[in-house]
């Protein structure tokens, strides 16, 4: 897929055979139907001016750049950089005379210089600028100005407008500044460039093949890729790791022999400001480079990592960095040469530092060869055991990335007690966007209450910093793609406001999963004058908003861990992965269920946390109902806060679920003349799959319970 840059520039972004998602036709509207001036230079620049021009082209509108003449000309929307602003529409000069300027264009110098001035007044009392992303947002004279420091900026500030619509151009109000919390938001791409033979193409995908790579080649749909980086950049993300970190013989050339086909990715996603990052195998020196060893300490590896990652800034001056998982799930490491992660990431780190680029070092790391009859073995704690004490001795430039919780994206877990243990480190929290574990977007489950609840989740309690500060000042937030090569981009067309979701909460974690979702259908779902869009908008919170819960309530339940089938992790095994060397995760008998995970009688997984939380979890009196079983085991008549005991908790959870599932059918038939047909079509086939997938979660959850505990339901329903 080698192509001149220009080439690429210039490419339509809007390949015919896929769901616009977010940004349909109609988004641009707003936009497309004003006088637009942009202000600037750079690549980003002629992005924003390349959409507007579209917009503009679409709708009626007109689109001019970089104006010579004196003053500025009329426009009711302003993009402009700060350092691009003709002179006579600064704060500093007042706007020309009415006689040598028309009344429009006055007011645009006007609404401009205003703009200016109002922003350095609000950056003055914040103590500190836009930076390179923010931008600041205002309504002036009946002229909209936004205003950025950087290109980056602008291009943020234009999806801004887009979310906003109409109102953007409304009442007059005076500036407003935006600026993303988290400084890196990271999609993980788990797409083989071979397909592979258990995985296939993208490993924990969910909506087809990948839309970079396909059978050993690069896939070559520029459209579709340019159509996913615009995606991305209106709900905020800039990074993009575009290999699986279980990387394979062929994906670990993607270094060195196979860079241009990286080349071309970055090429493609640059204008939309998104860097390109590269999983790498901790082994390249010995798999590429033909050397004895891996060894971290060694200098013929050392130098051949310098040396390789100097071709790679050679080709990409933007290059993100590398992304590692290594001693883990069998992915070679520094523990086959008696070193430690420290010694393994700060190996890449000095390769990468004099190029500004980072390393992920993720910190799933844990025995997978584990006696499933230890119970002291808990898979739990390992993250911590291992990373906690190396604490302090990571370069700058490592960012350790810490899955959100202790297993594995389970439907229900604690936040990983890691986040608070390594306050000497920059540390990433990891999201899994892919709904590996949560209905594999068969099922529809917006995770963006469960993603909200661990970024406002305070570590070391209420008066303490949440999750979502440490990774702010830390390596921001990275999740899972969601996304294939399937027409609606995730399978299930629902599912693509869990990508819009994490990317809108990376920028501002404060930002409701209602609102989220609000401008998700806004977008998403154009209203027509001929429908109800307030039908459309109340059924989609009736079906999407504790899906979520709905989903926990007919799979595991009050905590407790994998009871999914082994492998392919679809569907109900109470026992599927119980006595495997992956670990034990309910330990349901006779007497009772759950893990011991308490300092006094168990694992002593509940001394990794700081207090209040060590306390909480570790008695069975104050720890929470939803998180029980993760951290105690108990009797089946344990009395929960709710009332209920754990048993009948089960049953009555699980038959909640199916009927939850059954409504969630009804409402979207409602919908069949508010939608697109074929995105109705499409969940009604889902939604089936979902009801089907439901009752047989809640037959066999139940069903196994009954038996073990021998305790009938206590409203008498059939236990099968």
């Amino acid at each position: 897929m080698r192509r001149h840059r220009d080439q690429v520039r210039m490419s339509t972004p809007d390949p015919t055979d896929v769901h616009p998602a977010w940004l349909p036709d109609e988004a641009w509207r707003a936009i497309g139907v004003r006088r637009i001036l942009v202000c600037g230079e750079g690549t980003l620049v002629d992005t924003v001016q390349a959409e507007v021009e579209r917009a503009a082209d679409r709708y009626g509108g007109t689109a001019r750049r970089n104006p010579t003449e004196a003053g500025l000309p009329p426009a009711d929307l302003v993009l402009a950089l700060t350092d691009a602003l003709p002179p006579d529409s600064s704060p500093a000069t007042e706007p020309g005379p009415p006689e040598t300027l028309t009344a429009t264009a006055t007011a645009t110098t006007t609404a401009v210089a205003t703009a200016t001035a109002q922003l350095a007044t609000a950056t003055a009392q914040l103590g500190e600028s836009l930076g390179v992303e923010g931008f600041a947002l205002a309504r002036h004279a009946g002229v909209t100005v936004v205003l950025a420091d950087a290109p980056a900026g602008l291009l943020y500030g234009l999806f801004e407008l887009v979310r906003l619509g109409e109102a953007a151009f409304g009442p007059t109000h005076p500036v407003r500044v935006h600026r993303p919390v988290m400084a890196r938001r990271m999609l993980d791409h788990w797409d083989n460039v071979d397909v592979h033979p258990v995985m296939g193409q993208v490993e924990r995908g969910y909506a087809g093949g990948s839309i970079f790579w396909h059978d050993g080649r690069p896939r070559g749909d520029v459209a579709r890729v340019t159509a996913y980086a615009r995606l991305l950049a209106a709900c905020g993300i800039n990074a993009v790791s575009v290999n699986n970190v279980n990387v394979h013989a062929t994906e670990a050339r993607l270094l060195t022999e196979r860079l241009d086909d990286v080349v071309d990715l970055a090429d493609l996603l640059r204008p939309y400001a998104i860097r390109v990052h590269l999983a790498v195998t901790f082994a390249a020196p010995m798999v590429l480079g033909g050397l004895p060893t891996a060894d971290p300490l060694d200098q013929a590896v050392r130098d051949w990592w310098a040396e390789t990652t100097a071709r790679v800034y050679a080709r990409i001056p933007d290059f993100g960095g590398y992304l590692v998982k290594a001693d883990s799930e069998g992915q070679p490491g520094p523990f086959s040469y008696g070193r430690d992660h420290a010694d393994g990431a700060n190996l890449l780190a000095e390769a990468l530092a004099p190029y500004g680029g980072v390393v992920h070092w993720r910190a799933f790391v844990y025995n997978h060869r584990q006696d499933w009859r230890d119970r002291s073995t808990d898979r739990a704690r390992a993250a911590y055991d291992h990373f906690a004490p190396l604490d302090g001795r990571f370069r700058d430039n490592v960012i350790v990335q810490v899955k959100h919780g202790p297993i594995d994206f389970q439907t229900r877990e604690p936040v990983s007690p890691v986040i608070a243990a390594m306050p000497g480190t920059r540390l990433a929290v990891e999201f899994q966007v892919t709904q590996e574990y949560t209905g594999q977007q068969k099922h529809v489950c917006y995770l963006a209450p469960w993603w909200s609840e661990i970024l406002r989740f305070a570590p070391w309690g209420d008066d303490g910093r949440t999750v979502a500060d440490v990774a702010a000042d830390g390596g921001g937030l990275v999740a899972v793609s969601n996304v294939g090569d399937d027409e609606f981009w995730t399978g299930h067309p629902l599912a693509q406001a869990n990508l819009y979701a994490f990317g809108r909460l990376c920028w501002n974690p404060r930002l409701r999963p209602q609102e989220v979702l609000d401008e998700w259908i806004d977008l998403t779902f154009a209203p027509d004058a001929r429908v109800d869009p307030e039908l459309l908008r109340r059924t989609l919170h009736e079906i999407m908003d504790d899906s979520w819960r709905t989903y926990e309530r007919y799979t595991a339940p009050l905590g407790v861990g994998f009871m999914v089938r082994p492998g392919h992790h679809y569907g109900p095994d109470v026992d599927g992965y119980e006595y495997t060397p992956w670990g034990t995760y309910h330990f349901a008998d006779r007497d009772g269920v759950g893990v011991d995970r308490t300092r006094a009688t168990g694992t002593g997984f509940t001394g990794q946390y700081p207090p209040p939380w060590s306390e909480q979890y570790e008695s069975i009196d104050t720890c929470p109902d939803e998180l029980l079983l993760f951290f105690h085991h108990v009797p089946y008549g344990h009395l929960l806060h709710c009332g209920s005991t754990v048993i009948q908790h089960i049953y009555d959870t699980h038959f909640e679920g199916v009927r939850e599932v059954e409504a969630m059918c009804r409402r979207w038939e409602w919908l069949a003349r508010l939608v697109d047909p074929a995105v109705h079509a499409r969940v009604t086939e889902r939604l089936a799959e979902q009801v089907r997938c439901a009752r047989e979660w809640c037959d066999q959850v139940n069903a196994y319970f009954h038996r073990k505990s021998g305790i009938p339901d206590a409203h008498g329903r059939a236990l099968h």
